[in-house]
């Protein structure tokens, strides 16, 4: 869902498959490898590596006459899927042939800290114009993925406003086998754009309580921020939306037969946006979020996806067409934001039909709060921004204070012991909605805006303005551990802390 509405287009630009990605076998891989040179690090140096990722700057087509110069994996947007074995140690060497440091981030893996790949907690950059080897037995199964972890501030040509994002999906050790086939998607915009402010709707959410005093306090400092002059901070907008890279009506459909049951693997891939997706005669049989199992399957209309969140599910092929899979916001999927599903048999315009109002609730796909465990630890963090406080940018706060800008890692603002479990108090003090994500762990919500509720493990999870919500984890994975709003304009700005194991 777009953060701006239409007049976003006209600010100035500052940056500039059939269905699926492109998968790339083990074999055909590594007859690619790349041997490591000098300053090369590595984690294991024996024979071919399973799979080689080259990081550099080159032209993706969008659409006819709209062709983009951005940095990608294997000079394709997404990325290459990569299909891992649960359990199977893996081998991958990444190649940086652009002229800045990389990190490569794995996004929902349980990985120690020099894999992970997050400068924050110490994993080493892969340098420019150099290589890095890494080994890690990928866990746990399911649908994740892997993008960028660079800082990229004013720049909307780096961090993941470029095309460094690309699928994971870990085969589980047994397959539930319920559907014909799988389809992965990966959802992204292009062409980021600066502009002053933007409300982002928040309507979509369920439940809608909202906490006054954060309320009072949030609004409070915005209207102070304002009243001094001050302009509302920097938001980005977007003019190319896209579906596996390419704008809707210019990729290939996904082509289904009728009674089919097709197994969807969708990736929010952006940089800053919460996505919807609807599918005009059809339901969603939701069955996995960022790759976890739901305890029992829900059947929804729409599908909601905040920055860097994943969902799998299936979808019973029964009502033959040629239809629009796309986002409910009509500008974003009129410039680009869906793909054509064709029935065999059937040609013609691809229709949209808008589905009937439906709210997003977390806690409706879990049980009920009865049983939750009582944490060892306890954790509160308040959320606030700083309204254009730097050089026109929000800055954001977590109990008070910003990441630094100026250093990769700084004291950790908390400390874990290991094997104990972890709740995490969280109030949101400003009318944003926060994707939050915890690495290298995944949690259990416990309660969202005020419903209690259990069963639903993630990695991301959105928190509403104004709104509170507790998460539980374990701590079973030592080292530094990064803890940050998945919105690249927020973690740029602050919105970041760091977890210790004593």
């Amino acid at each position: 869902m777009s953060r701006l509405n239409s007049t976003r287009r006209t600010f100035l630009q500052a940056a500039g498959a059939t269905v699926g990605a492109a998968v790339l076998s083990p074999l055909a891989l590594s007859s690619r490898s790349m041997a490591l040179g000098k300053g090369q690090s590595a984690t294991q140096d024996d024979g071919p590596a399973d799979y080689t990722l080259t990081i550099a700057t080159t032209p993706i087509e969008l659409a006819p006459n709209r062709i983009l110069s951005v940095t990608t994996y294997n000079g394709q947007f997404p990325g290459p899927l990569l299909r891992l074995k649960e359990g199977e140690r893996v081998t991958i060497d990444v190649r940086n042939e652009t002229d800045t440091p990389e990190q490569l981030h794995w996004h929902g893996q349980f990985v120690s800290t020099d894999v992970d790949g997050s400068a924050e907690e110490g994993t080493p950059f892969i340098p420019p114009h150099g290589n890095r080897r890494i080994s890690f037995v990928p866990k746990p199964a399911g649908l994740r993925f892997y993008h960028t972890h660079v800082r990229a501030g004013a720049n909307l040509a780096a961090g993941q406003y470029s095309g460094l994002v690309g699928p994971v999906y870990i085969e589980p050790k047994q397959h539930a086998g319920n559907y014909d086939r799988e389809v992965f998607l990966t959802l992204k915009e292009f062409q980021p754009t600066l502009s002053r402010g933007g409300d982002m709707a928040m309507n979509f959410l369920s439940p809608t309580q909202q906490v006054p005093a954060l309320r009072d306090a949030g609004e409070s400092k915005m209207k102070a921020s304002l009243a001094k002059g001050m302009p509302h901070g920097y938001e980005v907008g977007y003019d190319s939306f896209t579906i596996n890279g390419r704008m809707l009506g210019h990729g290939e459909p996904v082509r289904v037969k009728a009674g089919e049951r097709v197994l969807f693997h969708i990736l929010n891939g952006s940089a800053t946006e919460i996505r919807s997706i609807a599918l005009p005669g059809h339901s969603f049989n939701l069955v996995a979020m960022d790759g976890n199992p739901l305890p029992k399957p829900v059947r929804v209309p729409v599908l909601w996806l905040g920055t860097g969140e994943r969902i799998s599910a299936s979808v019973q092929m029964n009502h033959p067409g040629v239809w629009v899979m796309g986002d409910l916001a009509d500008d974003d999927r009129h410039h680009g934001m869906g793909i054509v599903i064709e029935y065999a048999g059937y040609k013609g315009k691809p229709q949209w039909l808008p589905p009937q109002p439906f709210k997003w609730n977390y806690a409706h796909f879990g049980n009920s709060g009865a049983g939750i465990a009582q944490p060892d630890q306890v954790f509160d963090m308040l959320f606030e921004k700083q309204n254009a406080a730097l050089e026109g940018f929000n800055q954001w706060t977590i109990n008070g204070v910003a990441y630094p800008r100026d250093q990769m890692t700084t004291t950790p603002a908390f400390r874990l012991q290991e094997g104990k479990r972890c709740r995490i108090r969280m109030r949101n003090a400003s009318d944003d909605i926060h994707p939050i994500h915890l690495h290298r762990h995944s949690f259990e919500l416990t309660r969202i805006a005020g419903q209690p509720t259990s069963g639903v493990v993630k990695d991301v999870v959105m928190l509403g303005g104004y709104q509170e919500a507790e998460i539980d984890f374990v701590a079973n994975n030592p080292g530094l551990t990064l803890f940050h709003c998945h919105q690249q304009l927020h973690m740029d700005f602050g919105f970041m802390a760091l977890f210790a194991y004593d």
